[in-house]
Formats: C-alpha cells, structure tokens, sequence
C-alpha cells in the first residue's frame, strides 16, 4: 500500500536560515517554496525534501537522507570544492575522501549544519 506512494524526507533544523544557506550555497539546491517557518526542495525523480524547524535537529546518530549518485568521485570532489567536509568513521575499505567501497554500493556521509548525518550512495 505505502510502497505504491511517493516518500519524501523531512530534515529538522534548529536554524532554517542557516541551514538554507548551506543547502543553497553548498549544495546547489534551489528552494520550490517556503512554507510552515520551513522550506520545500525538489529533488530528481519526483521527490522533495522539507526544511522544518524544531529543538531536535541533529541529534539522531543514523543518517537522515541519502541521494543516490551515478558517480560518487565527482559529487565528493565537487562538494569538498563547495566546502562540504565528509565524515571519517575509520571503517575498513574507507579512503581517503572519505567514501566507503563495502556490500555492492559506495557511500560517504557528512553533516548539514544543524547536525544531521546526510549521505550520497552509489550502487555497484
């Protein structure tokens, strides 16, 4: 039933301003419209993320969103470019940028700044 219907992701901020300049400026992205104190996104394939204030951002330790990306190099080495910094959890198979090669897909994590854990995915 559910799996059938589009999934969108809410992203807590405690900051909506500061955290629209880092998805804005260091991410890219271009708001669709502002709504509720927060902000709407348009992601590819139909789906949209929401910026939404409260309290509780960034104290979840498990990811919060991930895009899926055909080429995991470039987007990491484009977002360092931005400023984006990546986390380094000293996993096995982690290089140095950051990205871990493990169970047929890529994957390398960094934090927004309001503290939430975000990730972009490459399947192998």
């Amino acid at each position: 039933m559910l799996q059938q219907s589009p999934m969108y992701a809410y992203i807590p901020v405690k900051d909506v301003a500061r955290a629209r300049q880092f998805y804005e400026q260091k991410l890219g992205f271009k708001p669709k419209m502002e709504t509720a104190g927060g902000v709407v996104y348009d992601c590819a394939g139909g789906t949209s993320c929401f910026l939404y204030p409260t309290p509780n951002a960034g104290t979840s330790q498990a990811s919060q969103a991930f895009w899926e990306v055909a080429d995991i190099e470039s987007e990491v080495a484009e977002l360092k470019k931005r400023g984006v910094a990546f986390e380094d959890y000293k996993m096995p198979g982690q290089d140095a940028n950051g990205i871990l090669n493990e169970g047929g897909a890529k994957a390398a994590w960094f934090k927004d700044t309001e503290g939430n854990i975000m990730a972009v995915i490459q399947s192998l």
